[in-house]
């Protein structure tokens, strides 16, 4: 087994495509987080609740154990490598949060965090987010 494709666990979570790749194993659902990209109207932190809802649904569905990749999709840096992005990491933990809220709790040690980091930021993750978007901006208008 490979170490990095936390395949023993329920709810993984990894960065990128190449993260993907490694959790995706044999996951029953793949979800692809990019808080400031993407879909405009599609915000992950509002949507966590329903992914959770969705999942517990899934693994109803299946009568067995739901197995789901929670991916942060980071961002890239002009040389093409991955950032690091503090928006993606708060929006997967609060998908990974509203998960084990249902009672989907297997999770990764990766996962565990990512959901610990989301919890601990609670009250300032929109403050937080909002100040990656205005960062992003001020990025594209240079």
């Amino acid at each position: 087994m490979n170490a990095a494709s936390q395949s023993s666990y329920q709810v993984r979570f990894d960065w990128g495509a190449a993260g993907r790749d490694a959790i995706a194993v044999d996951a029953e659902a793949v979800v692809w987080v990019d808080q400031l990209g993407g879909d405009p109207g599609a915000r992950t932190l509002e949507q966590a609740d329903e992914v959770a809802a969705w999942a517990l649904a899934e693994q109803e569905r299946l009568g067995g154990r739901f197995r789901i990749a929670v991916v942060a999709a980071g961002a890239a840096r002009d040389d093409g490598t991955l950032r690091f992005a503090v928006e993606d990491l708060l929006a997967a933990g609060a998908i990974i949060d509203a998960i084990a809220g249902v009672g989907i709790d297997h999770q990764s040690p990766e996962a565990a965090a990512a959901a610990a980091a989301h919890r601990g930021l609670r009250n300032a993750t929109r403050h937080l987010v909002n100040a990656s978007v205005s960062a992003r901006e001020s990025r594209e208008l240079a």
